[in-house]
């Protein structure tokens, strides 16, 4: 059975093409885009999809905070007229299979305000992603360094990367001794703002929007349920790279494929459900 890829799209939501490039360049089989409504008409169904992606752009123009409106589509969205199963239940349950979900900027405050992290069934998210430190929208290129004993699924083998930002609200904003430090130590922070000694860091403009301990990332215990700031999808070609005429030549690739290459590496090692 060929694995499927289901991207948002939608309500503001902007980065579908070259969403749907990375997946098909990387090893998608069947990608597709999906507008918001179709899922919540019950057009289309979340059940028949391997891998869901939540892309980034400026769902509903921000309003009441980046990714709110989303999030509670989702959340209290039923299944069906008359049902009490919602969206997020289904997601849940797809999740516990083991399929595997990524959320970009955007889409990374849709599941942390929907609570798919870093703990998915958590009666109240104890993360939340705000204001950018300097108060302002950042546009640049950013060096990550990745966590090596990180279960996440989607930076396996990977050590440094370069990508772009392009965010107002990426800002961590949790309980550091309670919440982010257990976070760190469980190694659920598979990528952190790094500067170009491969350290992480929470200086400016490194770290674009000063998230504690370089904090870029976050995923769940299990590993394939991933959100990021940085947009992998944006460097899918070296040419993206502001200095690709400077930089010596490597291959075709942008880094941000190897996260793609990595979830299709995954599904194609015998995931059945």
């Amino acid at each position: 059975m060929p694995h499927r890829t289901l991207i948002l799209t939608g309500y503001g939501l902007n980065c579908e093409k070259e969403t749907q490039y990375a997946c098909e360049v990387s090893g998608g089989q069947i990608v597709q885009q999906v507008h918001f409504s179709q899922l919540l008409t019950h057009q289309i169904s979340l059940k028949d999809y391997h891998f869901i992606l939540f892309i980034g752009g400026f769902l509903d123009g921000d309003d009441l905070g980046a990714g709110k409106f989303g999030a509670n589509r989702l959340k209290y969205s039923s299944l069906a007229e008359g049902q009490k199963i919602t969206l997020y239940d289904q997601l849940l349950e797809l999740i516990a299979q083991g399929r595997l979900v990524l959320g970009i900027c955007n889409g990374f405050q849709v599941i942390i305000k929907l609570g798919l992290l870093p703990t998915p069934q958590a009666e109240q998210p104890s993360v939340s992603l705000t204001t950018n430190r300097k108060g302002r929208f950042e546009d640049r290129w950013v060096h990550l360094v990745a966590d090596s004993s990180s279960p996440c699924i989607f930076t396996q083998g990977i050590q440094h990367i370069e990508l772009p930002i392009r965010h107002g609200e990426g800002r961590i904003e949790a309980d550091q001794e309670t919440v982010l430090q257990p976070l760190l130590t469980n190694h659920q922070v598979p990528l952190q703002y790094s500067n170009k000694e491969g350290r992480a860091t929470e200086r400016y403009p490194e770290n674009p929007n000063g998230s504690p301990w370089g904090i870029a990332s976050l995923c769940n215990e299990q590993g394939n349920v991933m959100g990021l700031m940085p947009h992998p999808e944006a460097f899918n070609h070296y040419t993206n790279h502001p200095q690709w005429t400077r930089k010596p030549y490597q291959g075709e690739d942008g880094d941000g494929l190897q996260l793609f290459k990595n979830a299709y590496q995954y599904l194609e090692q015998g995931f059945t459900a």
